[in-house]
């Protein structure tokens, strides 16, 4: 698998990925694919976000976002934040979600990062444990969300 930051051209693979394969009840709606283009081409500029896909064959089969944190506790060194991990069903239990998460650490750890958070709405034991199996434990922090604005059509619990 070549892993790489996503780029402008991604924006299609990524849209169905993310809406077909990242939850059990995906979003309705589909913005459009200029605006997503536009919104990676963002990420991809910036040099503390990391939109990492997973390509096989040249295909977007697997995503992982990483955002590292400046902070001014623990000696000023940042953090990270992973959110959206996704892989195709159809490549599933291959392992390569594993080294887009292996990758990621290692990026976070190239900046210095204490810690990489990760919060989930995934309830599958298979899908905690594959982040166990990462390094993730939900016994050292307790995490909370405040829904500020849910766009039309999203799930949430």
């Amino acid at each position: 698998m070549k892993i790489r930051k996503a780029t402008p051209s991604d924006a299609e693979a990524l849209q169905e990925l993310y809406h077909n394969h990242l939850t059990q009840h995906p979003p309705k709606e589909h913005m459009e694919i200029d605006l997503w283009r536009e919104k990676i081409a963002r990420f991809k500029a910036d040099p503390m976000y990391y939109l990492l896909v997973g390509e096989v064959d040249k295909r977007v089969i697997s995503s992982v976002t990483l955002v590292i944190i400046e902070n001014l506790t623990r000696n000023l060194s940042p953090y990270a934040v992973i959110e959206n991990v996704v892989t195709h069903s159809d490549f599933r239990d291959k392992g390569y979600a594993s080294v887009l998460m292996e990758e990621a650490a290692e990026i976070a750890a190239a900046f210095g990062c204490y810690k990489i958070m990760l919060m989930t709405g995934a309830k599958t034991k298979s899908t905690l444990r594959f982040y166990e199996k990462q390094g993730f434990n939900s016994h050292d922090k307790t995490g909370f969300i405040k829904w500020l604005k849910k766009p039309e059509g999203y799930f949430s619990p």
